[in-house]
C-alpha cells in the first residue's frame, strides 16, 4: 500500500513539477518535522540554556540586533517569517512565535542554531571547532522565547540592525545628497 501511495505521489509531483513557491503539503511539513526532530541528539534535547532566567533589557537588546543582523532576512524581525527572502524558501520559515517553535526545549532551539536543518534554508551558525558553547546562540534562543511579547518600538529598532545590500545602501546615500526644496 505504501508503495502504490509513493508511486501516486510520485507521478503527481512529476506533473506539477517543483516549485519553491508551492506551500509543503502537510505530508512535507510531517516528514519534514520528523527529520529534523530526529536530527537533534537526545542529549542536545535536556541542555540548558545558562542565560536562563537572565533576561535583562540589556540580554535581550543584544540578542535583538544580533538576530536582527543575522535572522530576520529569512525570519523578520518579528519571528513571523514573512519575508521576501523567507517566503521564497522551501520549506517556509516556521512563524518562530508559534507553538511549533515555542514548545521546542531550549536545548532543541540551540542545536538548530548552532548546526542548521538539512534540507531547509537554515544555516549552521556555530563554529564546528569551538569547542565552548556560544553564548550568542544561547541569548538567541532567550530571545526567541521574547518573540512572542516583542512591542512595536522593539521592531522599530530592529530595523536599524537589519543587514543592507549595496543597492539599498547606495539608494540611501542619493536620497541623503539630494538637495531638498521647501514648497511655499
Amino acid at each position: 500500500m505504501l508503495v502504490i501511495a509513493t508511486v501516486l505521489y510520485g507521478i503527481h509531483l512529476k506533473r506539477r513539477g517543483f516549485s519553491a513557491r508551492d506551500q509543503p503539503t502537510e505530508l512535507e511539513v510531517l516528514i519534514a518535522r520528523t527529520m529534523r526532530n530526529m536530527a537533534i541528539p537526545s542529549s542536545a534535547r535536556t541542555d540548558e540554556n545558562p542565560w536562563k532566567g537572565m533576561d535583562s533589557p540589556e540580554n535581550l537588546k543584544e540578542a535583538r540586533e544580533h538576530f536582527a543582523d543575522h535572522c530576520a532576512q529569512c525570519h523578520g524581525n518579528d519571528g513571523g517569517g514573512k519575508t521576501e527572502m523567507g517566503q521564497n524558501l522551501y520549506p517556509k520559515p516556521p512563524d518562530m512565535r508559534e507553538v511549533g517553535t515555542q514548545h521546542l526545549t531550549d536545548g532543541e532551539l540551540y542545536y538548530i542554531i548552532e548546526n542548521g536543518v538539512r534540507l531547509t534554508g537554515m544555516p549552521a551558525w556555530g563554529d564546528p571547532h569551538y569547542i565552548v558553547q556560544d553564548d550568542d546562540s544561547w541569548k538567541l534562543v532567550l530571545f526567541i522565547r521574547h518573540l512572542p511579547h516583542l512591542t512595536p518600538e522593539d521592531i522599530k529598532d530592529m530595523e536599524s540592525y537589519n543587514p543592507k545590500g549595496k543597492m539599498e545602501t547606495e539608494d540611501e546615500t542619493e536620497h541623503m545628497d539630494m538637495p531638498h526644496m521647501n514648497h511655499k
